[in-house]
């Protein structure tokens, strides 16, 4: 089989704290952006949230964190520099950001750039972790339920920079559908930003689980789907809260290939087959071969488990 080589980056981000601006932000980015062109990437995979602190850990109102912390347009006079860079390094990216639609509604959306400097495409996420309500006892709040709506566009491939690629943030990477149904669409790649806490609030998780967890879901997902999975975290303590790193390119074979040594900002490269893809989706995971959708019903019929279980064994 023919190798496909495709030079694949993910940008980890140290902390970002409350008082840093998105020039500071971006400054960052650049330098990243840099060093993955630099080593040939033809794509940098930038976190969730990559222009500002996570601020779903604070209660404030909406107008409050629309006022600071999210973006009215994209590219903005900030992010600007980003778009221009990468058209003049030929290296396109993937950046997560809080977006404010001209009518108002707000997602935590994610962006496809191509090594011209044009959005591709957009991924507004449907796993919102959290809660709404205020939790005055809790260490630090998990909001992102009440600073945005669910996601409204579903789950695309976008055929750019010679690849098919896929989309997703956070919280999406524990939930298999989001997989699959990339995968239905033929991605080769999924890029995934995420700013994952290393406490849970809602309940006692032994702290090693958070980074077994994740690791696990990306290995699971990138072999049961024979796609690449280029994860990057924002990572460290902002403002005495502790994000994991953990960022990580994991091949179709559920290897992980690259992984970041810190909670600093670092880049990690990996030259990817996308021929290894192939072959797994030919051999292991052929879906025209082996699926068998009309046994799935209960996957889109129930949000949960509820009676009845199964059928009876017919006579």
């Amino acid at each position: 089989m023919n190798k496909r080589p495709f030079g694949l980056a993910v940008a980890q981000l140290g902390p970002i704290q409350p008082q840093d601006t998105r020039a500071q932000a971006v400054k960052r980015l650049l330098e990243l952006m840099k060093e993955a062109a630099s080593r040939g990437a033809r794509l940098v995979v930038f976190p969730e949230m990559a222009l500002t602190t996570f601020f779903p850990r604070y209660w404030m109102t909406e107008q409050e964190a629309i006022e600071r912390y999210f973006e009215p347009t994209m590219p903005g006079p900030d992010t600007q520099i980003l778009f221009e860079t990468a058209r003049q390094l030929n290296i396109g990216f993937y950046l997560g950001y809080a977006e404010l639609t001209q009518e108002g509604r707000r997602f935590n959306t994610c962006i496809m750039v191509d090594q011209q400097g044009n959005i591709v495409g957009r991924y507004r996420k449907i796993h919102l972790p959290g809660h709404s309500d205020h939790k005055p006892a809790a260490p630090f709040q998990h909001l992102e339920k009440k600073f945005f709506e669910i996601g409204n566009e579903g789950f695309h491939v976008w055929e750019t920079m010679q690849a098919k690629i896929g989309m997703c943030l956070c919280n999406d990477r524990r939930w298999t559908e989001t997989w699959r149904v990339l995968a239905l669409q033929g991605a080769e790649i999924v890029a995934l930003g995420y700013n994952t806490p290393s406490f849970n609030i809602h309940w006692d998780e032994p702290g090693h689980l958070r980074m077994f967890h994740h690791l696990l879901s990306l290995q699971a997902a990138a072999y049961q789907n024979a796609v690449w999975v280029a994860a990057a975290a924002k990572a460290g303590n902002e403002d005495g809260n502790h994000l994991i790193g953990g960022s990580a390119i994991v091949a179709p074979s559920g290897e992980i290939v690259a992984q970041a040594q810190s909670v600093d900002d670092e880049l990690i490269y990996c030259l990817a087959d996308l021929a290894l893809g192939d072959a797994f989706k030919q051999h292991i995971f052929n879906f025209a071969a082996h699926r068998r959708p009309e046994h799935y019903q209960l996957i889109v019929e129930r949000v949960g488990p509820g009676a009845p279980l199964g059928k009876p064994p017919q006579s």
